[in-house]
């Protein structure tokens, strides 16, 4: 198991080293004891497309935690006050999906590493009107130590203004959305189209650059992860806890009817079994 300290994930990122995570859709007991016990350094909780409450969303995070896996919770918009609620609520970093102007960015990192300073005076702060004493700026480095602010990259108007979009200060790492960014790009899941690679590549590129961690997410090939390894990525996000299941259940159960005699079963691309 990985050493739980508060802030070893960023120090990790920071430093340029790989970390490794999956996403976790399923809130069940076993769970978290199975998980950590793979070596992981996070978990990935997607609060965008799953159904989870607050509530159980806390639970999560701070039961990842304590076995010594981050927390990173992907809200469902680019909300700072919806940011700053699950740092509250237990995680450590957070990814606000489909960024595509500076002004999220920085409501982001407003959000994530200067609660909770918030309204004009944050503001003022963020836009470089007002600098902060050296007692404010002491109070919330301990305040939200370790906290990571990570934003999704997954459009055509990201790609246009990424230079700008990652030079803003106290942005940790970005993740790429292949899936929205294959349909922005007006290639739907064409994840090997020339121009859907390229965008890829351009992103990872340029956010290591910016000396910035950068993860992608594919669901089910780890092909894929070690290809975009050799890219420059450094935040791998390998399937998710349901995905590997049916995965390895559809598997087992076509090498089970073929060896009972069932001819013609078969698995799908997508790890659907045929009969």
């Amino acid at each position: 198991m990985n050493s739980p300290g508060i802030d070893s994930l960023l120090k990790k990122l920071q430093n340029g080293l790989i970390v490794y995570g999956t996403a976790i859709t399923v809130n069940a007991p076993l769970w978290p004891k199975i998980v950590a016990a793979a070596g992981l350094d996070y978990v990935f909780i997607d609060t965008e497309h799953i159904p989870l409450g607050r509530a159980e969303l806390s639970g999560m995070c701070h039961t990842y935690q304590a076995l010594g896996l981050t927390p990173i919770v992907r809200i469902p918009s680019p909300d700072p006050y919806r940011a700053s609620q699950v740092i509250d609520d237990g995680a450590k970093g957070v990814i606000v999906p489909y960024i595509e102007n500076v002004q999220q960015v920085r409501d982001l990192v407003g959000a994530v590493k200067y609660r909770p300073l918030k309204g004009e005076k944050l503001q003022d702060v963020l836009n470089g009107k007002t600098k902060l004493s050296d007692d404010m700026k002491a109070f919330l480095g301990k305040f939200n130590r370790g906290n990571i602010c990570i934003a999704n990259i997954e459009s055509v108007p990201a790609l246009e203004k990424l230079d700008e979009l990652l030079s803003i200060e106290g942005l940790d790492g970005v993740f790429i959305g292949p899936h929205d960014l294959s349909i922005s790009l007006g290639h739907p899941e064409q994840y090997d189209h020339p121009e859907v690679k390229n965008a890829i590549k351009t992103i990872i590129k340029k956010a290591r650059k910016h000396t910035l961690g950068v993860g992608i997410h594919f669901s089910l090939e780890s092909e894929r992860q070690i290809e975009w390894i050799k890219e420059g990525v450094n935040i791998v996000i390998h399937s998710s806890d349901t995905a590997l299941f049916s995965k390895k259940l559809h598997e087992d159960l076509a090498i089970i009817r073929d060896a009972a005699g069932e001819e013609g079963s078969r698995i799908t691309d997508d790890g659907k079994i045929i009969v």
